[in-house]
């Protein structure tokens, strides 16, 4: 049993979660700006609670995105500065996966999309199988517009995510949803779990988010436009 760190800052709640034989430590807070302050004292002090020192690690995991663009930025270079720091690797966790592994332990099944809020007015989805006891993806984390999605998953056997909320006329009816997580900092310590056991750990150069859209903000011009 491996000793594990795992952050995730890749929507506005800030996870951790430290996986070590005999315990699982859990940490949720508001993230966004908190984030940058935020990760590494929250980190430490969950160390601390567990009685390790973080030269016991093994690993540190970071949630990869997608996601805010910030907020990805911060838990990769978290991730990573810890992990050269110690000459430990790192471990890339898909950030939508987490909220499909968090479906599935409140009972969605073994085929989710995931659909989470990228603001203005964008949703990041994608689609998880789980088989053979692990996560398969379906289809890979992308960017949609909400009518969009709608139209081009049909009906989905389960959905979850933010999205659901914020977009709930055009995406249309769901008979099967997940809109709120119960522990993304959970479902965060269990993937990092199997992806250690998959042989997935990787050199701390290689700790890179993943970013599926350019544009970030709208221009004052794009905002009154739609409007």
């Amino acid at each position: 049993m491996p000793v594990l760190l795992a952050l995730d800052s890749a929507t506005d709640t800030m996870s951790l979660a430290l996986v070590a034989p005999g315990q699982t430590q859990l940490f949720e807070a508001a993230g966004g700006a908190q984030a940058s302050a935020r990760l590494l004292p929250e980190a430490r002090a969950l160390l601390a609670r567990a009685g390790l020192a973080l030269q016991a690690l093994d690993g540190i995991a970071f949630g990869q995105g997608p996601g805010a663009f910030t907020g990805l930025r911060t838990a990769c270079a978290v991730a990573q500065g810890l992990a050269f720091g110690l000459g430990k690797p790192v471990l890339a966790i898909d950030s939508l996966m987490l909220v499909a592994e968090d479906a599935r332990a409140q009972g969605a099944g073994d085929d989710v999309w995931v659909a989470m809020d990228a603001r203005i007015g964008e949703i990041y989805a994608a689609r998880y199988r789980w088989a053979g006891g692990a996560w398969q993806v379906a289809e890979p984390p992308a960017l949609y517009r909400p009518e969009a999605l709608a139209a081009h998953w049909g009906e989905p056997a389960a959905v979850a995510g933010t999205a659901l909320a914020e977009y709930a006329a055009a995406l249309g009816p769901v008979p099967r949803a997940w809109p709120q997580a119960r522990s993304r900092a959970a479902a965060l310590g269990a993937l990092a779990l199997a992806a250690w056991q998959r042989g997935e750990a990787r050199d701390a150069a290689e700790a890179l988010p993943v970013y599926v859209r350019d544009k970030v903000a709208l221009t004052t011009a794009e905002r009154e436009q739609r409007r």
